[in-house]
């Protein structure tokens, strides 16, 4: 029985959204060009891109997910946070690879790698980040759905109708807007968002204490829970593919390089990555600590799926109004998330894949136009395949699996083209074959009935980390190869 209140919570949440949506909408009279929809007219100072890549990248299928991991991992689950924010602090430091990337006033990165590589591995560079992104994404509103349908106690059969809506909200601005929208309701959604999220941890820190939490994980847990190094649940492998995918995602992931490409110059964005780094450690412990919370109060013989004892928890323990308060601060979050990514990946169909059919010469108007048409078919995408995609195993893995059908090799590809002279086509095809193929083979091999038990033994931690390695080494051997077939200028 949730503690949520339709009369007293439910309010609060309308006020939210209607608010939100409004001010999203209020900025489409901005949206002349299509650099302002994509990239917001290349003008994003510090402080916006940090508020908004801070926003943009914590949604709730995000909190979910981070909170399985405090659920079953107690403290040792925020490593991948670490490993986040030291990729992030020192990637904006050196400006390595984003500096390069920012100073040739690209929209997407396959637009930087045509300079290097040609239009064919632009074209399919496209295909993989769309692929990948999308897949990725798919499950976020299902967590959605799942969540508020636990915290807001209604019937789970409404569960598709909550998500249709949701959906609607977000993307009507997002078509409307563009990228001006997004940073506009990212500033609000940030506000709501942090607030909510502190208010809530002080209020659980404060009723059940930090120490019995920190007890509860050591009893359930053992030693593992303060030390990954030590935990057999998680790994030297479950590390290595922590590390990986940090450092891919900071120099690859459309969303967030977004924010780069939008800034003013490149010093402005190595330094939103500098400041903000500290936040994607923050997005791992708060709702770690949510996590360990329900750990405490429910066991570790809670009833049903570990990534459902979060929203459990909370149903039970905030108070009437505080839950509103609560509900709304991840709306928030998750309104950031999925209009950002929306429009990341309509992004790069719009300007990579479908290049070939506009050819840079459609008129602003019609740019815009298929730019929202796109946005809209993500929608439906993500509507359809949400309803049908069975997840299993921890929601962070699945994150971790598709999220490597692009970085492992957009990452390669990216350090290549930016700091090796040697690197061509030939190196560039062969990693993006490589990076797709080897989890994309794991995500069908679960599926099918004879060669699960395989991907349970294999599992998909060594399966990350040898998509990385392999898809570097296709990387070199392939611009090797083509190097000793053809002149160096070619």
């Amino acid at each position: 029985m949730s503690n949520f209140n339709w009369l007293i919570d439910g309010p609060i949440v309308l006020v939210y959204l209607a608010g939100t949506i409004t001010c999203g909408l209020l900025i489409r009279r901005y949206v002349r060009k299509v650099d302002d929809f994509l990239v917001a007219g290349r003008n994003v100072n510090l402080y916006l891109g940090i508020d908004s890549l801070a926003a943009s990248e914590f949604g709730i299928a995000t909190c979910m997910g981070n909170a399985e991991l405090g659920f079953k991992y107690g403290l040792a689950g925020v490593t991948p946070g670490i490993a986040l924010a030291l990729a992030m602090f020192v990637v904006g430091y050196t400006g390595f690879c984003i500096k390069p990337l920012r100073e040739q006033k690209v929209i997407t990165l396959p637009e930087f790698f045509e300079k290097k590589f040609g239009k064919r591995v632009r074209w399919a560079c496209g295909l993989v980040i769309v692929l990948g992104g999308l897949l990725n994404m798919g499950v976020f509103l299902r967590q959605a759905g799942d969540f508020l349908s636990i915290v807001c106690g209604f019937d789970s059969s409404y569960l598709e109708v909550v998500m249709t809506v949701i959906l609607a909200g977000i993307a009507l601005y997002t078509i409307l807007g563009g990228m001006l929208s997004i940073l506009v309701t990212d500033y609000i959604q940030f506000i709501v968002m942090s607030t909510g999220l502190i208010i809530v941890i002080l209020m659980i820190i404060f009723k059940f204490g930090w120490t019995p939490m920190l007890e509860a994980a050591q009893q359930n847990i053992g030693p593992g829970a303060f030390n990954p190094f030590v935990n057999p649940q998680y790994g030297i492998d479950r590390i290595l593919l922590d590390v990986f995918l940090a450092f891919a995602a900071v120099l690859t992931w459309q969303t967030m390089i977004s924010r780069v490409l939008s800034s003013k110059n490149s010093r402005t964005g190595r330094r939103i990555y500098m400041n903000t780094s500290p936040f994607f450690l923050v997005r791992f412990v708060l709702p770690a600590i949510l996590g360990m919370g329900a750990l405490y109060y429910f066991g570790p013989d809670f009833q049903g799926k570990s990534i459902f004892a979060m929203p459990q928890f909370l149903s039970v323990v905030i108070p009437v109004g505080l839950i509103g308060i609560l509900v709304a601060s991840m709306l928030a979050a998750d309104m950031s998330t999925n209009s950002s990514y929306m429009l990341a990946w309509s992004s790069v169909i719009y300007n990579d894949i479908m290049k070939p059919v506009h050819k840079g010469r459609w008129s602003e108007k019609r740019g815009l136009f298929w730019n929202r048409v796109l946005i809209a078919c993500i929608g439906i995408f993500l509507l359809l395949y949400g309803l049908w995609y069975p997840l299993k195993g921890d929601l962070w893995v699945y994150l971790q699996v598709t999220g490597t059908i692009y970085l492992s090799s957009m990452s390669v590809i990216l350090i290549a083209a930016c700091y090796w002279n040697k690197a061509n086509s030939w190196g560039a095809f062969a990693a993006i074959i490589a990076g797709a193929l080897i989890p994309i083979s794991f995500l069908v091999m679960q599926e099918i009935e004879l060669t699960q038990s395989l991907t349970q033994k294999i599992g998909p931690y060594k399966t990350g980390v040898a998509t990385y390695l392999v898809a570097a080494f296709a990387m070199i051997a392939g611009s090797l190869i083509k190097n000793n077939f053809k002149p160096a200028s070619s």
